[in-house]
């Protein structure tokens, strides 16, 4: 379902500069090098300095937009503390490169700091046929799963370094920044333990990847927790936004930044609601999650989109399974299919 939302800024900013959007608060554009090609990343006014919401990939394209950005786009301020709303590497990638260059600690939710702990050293024999016995139980044939393992574990690529040590945000917290507080609330199914910060008097909200204007967030089953549900978690974070204003200025860390919160929140539980009536559909007899992947997806996907595509798929389907929905069943193959209870 396409919401229908008001974006004060049709144009991002450009490379290595930035936009203000709302009172001490900057918008800064980075390239990704996936088929989602950016993210937005906030500069927060901090007395004298400059506070960072996310970081964006750790590449040398990106180095080096972020050097641009601090030698002509801020005054000569300094920056002085690096958020991370949670820990995937668009959002971690920098914050030990700018730990280090700049001195400066590195605020994130516990269990985000122990999520990128685990990413970044999750590379041993062990992990990865862990992974790929994954997308065995779930339907790939030898070909795709070889693929997953010439893929390997991409994050210490994107995230080359962790800070040291980080300060942790909790649920409730209240950070001053610049004289402005920015209350912090968590929310779950895209990340462990995302974080959002919302500006009360400014009607401010920076979501990160939890609401975002045209697409609809990544809300997975991965390997590593292969019997969550994550999008009961999602859907239930939604609510979190409810005491929201209609027209809160949303800050989010893809597409554009708009006015209609409310609106935006029916439009993705319309869509997962779709999404589950699809599911159900499609499961009169036994399918695996593989089998369901071109129902929900109608595009052809490489390695790194097929992954994203098959947690999805077992999110919707660990949803119904956990209503009654559905039920899996595991045959001598130790394949597991899913059909309508």
């Amino acid at each position: 379902m396409t919401t229908a939302l008001d974006h004060p800024w049709t144009t991002p900013p450009g490379p290595g500069t930035t936009l203000s959007v709302a009172p001490g608060v900057r918008w800064v554009r980075m390239p990704l090098p996936f088929a989602l090609d950016h993210i937005n990343l906030w500069l927060l006014d901090d007395g004298d300095g400059v506070a960072l919401v996310d970081t964006g990939v750790g590449l040398a394209e990106t180095r080096a937009l972020w050097e641009t950005v601090f030698r002509t786009g801020l005054d000569g301020r300094p920056l002085t503390r690096v958020i991370v709303t949670h820990f995937h590497p668009d959002h971690m990638g920098n914050a030990g490169w700018f730990a280090e260059r700049a001195g400066v600690d590195v605020w994130c939710t516990e269990p985000e700091w122990r999520a990128a702990q685990m990413a970044w050293r999750t590379d041993g024999s062990h992990d990865v046929e862990r992974r790929l016995a994954h997308y065995r139980r779930h339907g790939f044939a030898d070909d795709a799963i070889e693929r997953f393992r010439e893929r390997g574990n991409h994050y210490p690529r994107m995230v080359p370094t962790l800070a040291p040590a980080v300060k942790h945000l909790v649920d409730g917290d209240t950070l001053l920044i610049g004289g402005r507080r920015w209350d912090v609330f968590t929310v779950h199914g895209h990340a462990p333990d995302h974080a959002c910060l919302w500006n009360r008097e400014d009607d401010v909200l920076i979501s990160g990847d939890q609401v975002l204007p045209k697409i609809t967030t990544n809300v997975s089953v991965w390997p590593d927790r292969p019997a969550s549900n994550p999008l009961r978690q999602y859907l239930d974070s939604l609510d979190r936004f409810e005491p929201m204003h209609g027209d809160t200025l949303v800050l989010p860390s893809h597409g554009l930044p708009f006015r209609g919160l409310h609106a935006r929140l029916a439009g993705l539980r319309d869509h997962h609601d779709t999404r589950l009536a699809e599911t159900l559909d499609a499961l009169g007899h036994p399918r695996t999650g593989v089998e369901l992947i071109p129902i929900l997806f109608r595009r052809v996907m490489d390695t790194h989109q097929l992954s994203f595509a098959i947690g999805e798929v077992l999110a919707h389907l660990h949803l119904l399974e956990s209503n009654g929905a559905v039920t899996r069943l595991t045959g001598g193959d130790e394949v597991h299919r899913f059909r309508r209870a």
